[in-house]
């Protein structure tokens, strides 16, 4: 029984550690992301950061823009104050090219997840600090891909944190237009 209990704590201890980094892909060309994108699905590991339309990671993604630094420019809309408003992030590259490091609210990293740079972009949004994970199904073009919206629900199970949220954005009502 002891060796139970010792070999549930050490599982324990080892999946803390793996709590919300999601497995992004090996390798990505960051040049191919540039361009609009449309937010049509969003999933969170705590509640209250999708929860209203005013919640810290409600954001609409609206383009990437890579910098001359490798950087990514990240253009989003979100409510503040009952207005939408327009605001840009900087992304900072790391070793890792999936991975850039960024310091919007209290999340630290961002991951591209998946993509198929014509069609469609998974990314998730990592904060360190409080152990958050929020992800978004990014498309081109304003229609979400029902085959995509799927994947991309799949994907969301397979994390090793529960997504307690999932926004369908195609549905919402206060979509952010400026």
């Amino acid at each position: 029984m002891k060796c139970l209990l010792l070999t549930l704590a050490v599982a324990l201890v080892c999946a803390v550690g793996a709590i919300v980094s999601p497995q992004a892909m090996q390798d990505v060309e960051v040049p191919k992301l540039a361009g609009t994108w449309h937010s049509m699905a969003m999933g969170a590991s705590d509640f209250s950061l999708l929860e209203t339309k005013e919640a810290p990671l409600r954001v609409y993604i609206t383009s990437l823009q890579p910098t001359p630094e490798g950087n990514l420019e990240i253009g989003l809309r979100k409510w503040k104050n009952d207005r939408c408003v327009e605001e840009k992030i900087v992304a900072e590259k790391t070793e890792n090219p999936t991975e850039f490091k960024i310091n919007y609210l209290d999340e630290n990293k961002i991951f591209l997840v998946n993509t198929d740079y014509s069609k469609y972009l998974f990314v998730c949004l990592e904060g360190t600090s409080q152990q958050n994970l929020a992800c978004q199904y990014l498309a081109r073009t304003p229609e979400a891909d029902d085959k995509v919206m799927e994947e991309f629900i799949h994907f969301l199970k397979t994390l090793p944190v529960h997504m307690q949220i999932f926004l369908d954005v195609t549905q919402a009502e206060e979509r952010c237009r400026v």
